[in-house]
């Protein structure tokens, strides 16, 4: 399991599949607080060094938890229906550190095809900066892309503006 692997191992690898035009633009960092009781912190992705996307646990586990507990409230039910709760927080774009490490894990044994059309946002992301996704498979996705949550779309566009792409017309 990557939680269990040095993070300088996993990104390394991670880095690895990053395209040249945003080798230098785009990085991945972790950071784990030692206070937290699960040792737990977040992972970001920046871009310009500008934070562009948040993994905080924290954040992760309150919004889990809300949602936990309105499915609760609106179906009647007494227990706890995590794994729907879950699927909405990710949906909504809100992840976790662990979340961060899942995508990646998942990410590293699928197919770069099978990456571009995953459902979990991350792994997409992942793709869409691959080196092993050429100009004239971005250049196919451009309407498919618009179905897209925004951060998808953030990145598909900073790929294609790296790559010279152009996006209208």
């Amino acid at each position: 399991m990557l939680r269990n692997q040095q993070w300088s191992k996993v990104k390394k690898r991670l880095d690895s599949f990053k395209c040249d035009s945003l080798k230098e633009r785009l990085q991945f960092t972790v950071t784990n607080y030692r206070r937290a009781h699960d040792q737990l912190g977040r992972a970001y992705i920046t871009v310009d060094k500008k934070e562009v996307i948040n993994m905080c646990t924290i954040t992760s586990e309150t919004a889990l938890n809300r949602r936990t507990y309105e499915i609760k409230r609106e179906k009647h039910i007494p227990y706890n229906d995590w794994d729907e709760a879950h699927e909405w927080v990710l949906d909504e774009g809100i992840f976790a550190q662990y979340d961060f490490f899942d995508a990646v894990e998942e990410y590293f044994l699928l197919p770069i095809e099978e990456s571009l059309k995953s459902n979990n946002m991350l792994i997409k992301i992942f793709a869409l900066i691959d080196r092993r996704v050429g100009k004239r498979t971005l250049e196919k996705m451009k309407q498919s892309i618009l179905c897209e949550k925004e951060i998808v779309q953030f990145f598909y566009t900073l790929r294609c503006k790296a790559e010279g792409i152009r996006l209208h017309g």
